[in-house]
């Protein structure tokens, strides 16, 4: 599919200081990418850029082919911060329908506020509901017209573990659909395994954006193979190399290329091996190592 979003060397300042410095990035249309960095890197600036909140000092933004803030950017385009705010005296039904009028859209309100696990609750007024709940409402809010782009804020903020399941679910089911999702996120573990792209920030600057195995073979991280002797570690480790770990194995770091010779080494060593436990790094240890290089470099 063709780019949805489309951001093109966007600078945007703030007084003296530059908060966004020359940051590409493109979501096409079935796309997941997650959107990292630490409080500070730019995301929520660079969200409020695409939304045409807050003007941007030089390059461009397309929304759907559109220019953020225009009529036709707001059709295509759905929101969900992550401090969602509506008026408590509505219930969940009147205020989704509220949406939806405003909209134009014909939706099953009811249907979804059911999907979103609202059903028992869509008629209960707002003010008595949980931060997850009103989540999950926001959340609701998002699936109505079918969006051409979704933004998404830290998403799963206040949800329990089953519901941060069935959000995920449903940013599938967007991204099906052709949606363009674009999530902002702290949780590197749920982006880990539910996102199709990650794209790191750090002080305005875009460092990565990429794959996740393409950002590991990029990074040059190890892969961890852990060994577990069937009786004797220290015979396996002066035969393999690696370090001893916990008395009974042997962990050895190698380079994702070296990953079956190693194998390999490992399986001719035959009964003397109980068990192997192969690690990839994993989106915290990229995430890290993007952010040192970064301060690295600012630092010469």
């Amino acid at each position: 599919m063709d780019d949805v979003l489309r951001i093109s060397n966007v600078d945007k300042d703030r007084g003296k200081v530059r908060v966004l410095s020359d940051v590409s990035l493109s979501v096409r249309g079935g796309e997941r990418v997650a959107l990292l960095g630490h409080n500070g890197a730019g995301k929520s600036t660079l969200i409020k850029a695409i939304l045409g909140l807050t003007p941007i000092h030089g390059g461009a933004i397309s929304v759907a082919g559109a220019v953020p803030g225009s009529s036709q950017a707001r059709r295509a385009t759905a929101y969900l911060p992550e401090a969602v705010s509506f008026h408590p005296a509505l219930t969940g039904r009147e205020q989704l329908t509220l949406f939806a009028r405003l909209d134009g859209a014909r939706a099953d309100v009811a249907g979804l506020l059911q999907r979103v696990g609202l059903g028992d609750a869509m008629d209960r007024r707002i003010g008595t509901y949980s931060k997850g709940m009103r989540q999950r409402l926001g959340l609701a809010q998002v699936l109505l017209g079918n969006p051409a782009v979704a933004l998404l804020d830290e998403p799963t903020s206040g949800l329990d573990p089953i519901s941060r399941q069935d959000l995920y679910a449903i940013i599938d089911e967007l991204a099906g659909q052709g949606t363009a999702v674009l999530i902002a996120s702290h949780a590197l573990t749920e982006v880990e395994a539910r996102t199709d792209r990650i794209a790191i920030m750090r002080k305005g600057v875009l460092v990565a954006d990429d794959t996740l195995s393409a950002l590991s073979a990029k990074a040059g991280l190890p892969i961890r193979l852990r060994v577990r002797a069937a009786e004797d570690a220290d015979a396996i480790a002066a035969r393999i190399g690696g370090q001893r770990i916990n008395g009974t194995s042997v962990e050895i770091k190698c380079a994702a290329d070296e990953k079956m010779a190693q194998i390999k080494r490992i399986a001719d060593l035959g009964g003397a091996v109980a068990d192997l436990e192969i690690t990839p790094p994993k989106l915290e240890d990229l995430y890290r190592h993007y952010a040192q290089e970064t301060v690295a470099e600012d630092a010469s």
